[in-house]
């Protein structure tokens, strides 16, 4: 079985970071491992407080698994300050981490700062040319080139200036425009678009790190970039579609819905 870990904070609702890239990795058929960056008291309303591992902490979790176990890919979400980062690259260069999917955690969806703003260079600095791809969403997007995204044309512009900071490839989510849902990936020559309908619900809390780790799972599998993505795509949409009513807020996705569909459990 191919081996995936996570690099992320804890959400205690257990529809977004951490829990939600386990429950992927576990649902596309791999075996998940986690580093916590740090724990978030939050709930479907939002985030209510956050606190930050020390670094030290941080980098034993993520040596001590590299010294001991295979890992196939990395995915990276939330790292909140400069000192993380700088810790988290330190330790996949020194281990040759291989397919990192970096996603450019920065605000959650109520607002709450999930990455300390003078943060923001030493992300992009660190951790882009380290990745396989970054896949910031429109928002995200728009904090990394300073412009505000409102069309497809605009957000293959901001691949190009996102691709151009370091990283080699660069998937621009579009979840957050109205219309169809295309997300686009950007090789450094082409762009590709996956292109989704959009699924009336107000239950999307974690898609973003859902579909990174997706990606993340489908690269530890062996699969291209490009497949992986609309692979990746497809397993969104079903988690989106069948979204749980969860709380009084923004419910989570059902990352398991054709795993007990074909089990012929209840969903």
């Amino acid at each position: 079985m191919k081996v995936v870990l996570t690099i992320a904070g804890s959400d205690s609702c257990g529809g977004a970071g951490i829990q939600a890239d386990l429950k992927t990795f576990s649902a596309l058929g791999t075996y998940g491992m986690s580093v916590i960056t740090a724990v978030t008291a939050q709930n479907t309303r939002g985030v209510q407080d956050i606190r930050e591992m020390d670094e030290e902490i941080v980098e034993k979790q993520i040596n001590c698994l590299f010294e001991d176990i295979k890992i196939d890919a990395v995915k990276i979400g939330m790292v909140f300050n400069t000192g993380i980062i700088s810790v988290i690259a330190d330790c996949l260069k020194k281990n040759q981490a291989e397919n990192i999917v970096v996603d450019p955690v920065m605000v959650s969806k109520s607002g709450h700062h999930l990455l300390k703003p003078e943060a923001k260079e030493q992300l992009v600095k660190m951790l882009f040319p380290l990745a396989t791809v970054v896949t910031p969403n429109i928002c995200e997007a728009g904090l990394l080139t300073g412009e505000r995204l409102e069309n497809l044309g605009e957000m293959k512009e901001a691949a190009q200036k996102i691709q151009g900071l370091g990283c080699s490839n660069v998937i621009i989510k579009g979840g957050h425009l109205t219309g169809d849902a295309v997300d686009v990936l950007y090789d450094g020559n082409n762009f590709m678009c996956y292109k989704g309908s959009r699924i009336n619900t107000k239950n999307t809390h974690g898609t973003g790190c859902t579909f990174s780790s997706a990606i993340a799972a489908y690269l530890a599998r062996g699969f291209p970039l490009p497949e992986a993505t609309g692979l990746a795509k497809e397993f969104i949409n079903t988690a989106i579609a069948h979204s749980i009513e969860l709380g009084h807020g923004y419910g989570p996705t059902h990352h398991f819905y054709s795993l007990y569909q074909k089990a012929g459990v209840f969903v």
